[in-house]
């Protein structure tokens, strides 16, 4: 996959594990918003601990992008879905292992008034690949 980080001092920097944008060439991989439920069980990861259940929602989110044949570093956007913007340095936190902050991908992060099942996070990504390589 071709991909560039775009970085410009004429917008404001970066505040955690993302950058501004990336261009990206090659084949899409859309994923769907992942919520902390254990693949074996369905149930829901530690319902009061966000830093547990963002580390499962990253976990389901690598299993998918490993069945597409892509990886972490093949992604160039991401979404997060919060019910608490309070959770926020929980989650970033948890989320920086997962991402590098010279080579994350763009990000969004908004506060919902609830998500499926009770979860506190929910995360969605698109990745590029290289299929000709």
């Amino acid at each position: 996959m071709s991909r560039n980080v775009i970085r410009t001092d004429r917008a404001p920097a970066p505040v955690g594990p993302y950058n501004q944008a990336i261009a990206a060439v090659g084949e899409l991989i859309f994923v769907a918003g992942q919520i902390p439920l254990d693949p074996v069980t369905n149930d829901m990861v530690a319902p009061d601990d966000i830093a547990a259940q963002t580390d499962r929602v990253l976990k389901n989110i690598e299993a998918i992008l490993t069945a597409a044949g892509a990886t972490f570093q093949d992604i160039v956007k991401t979404t997060v879905f919060l019910t608490d913007l309070g959770d926020f340095a929980a989650m970033n936190q948890v989320y920086s292992q997962y991402f590098d902050s010279e080579n994350a991908p763009a990000r969004a992060c908004v506060e919902v008034s609830k998500l499926p099942k009770g979860a506190r996070v929910e995360i969605e990504c698109i990745a590029v690949v290289d299929r000709t390589a």
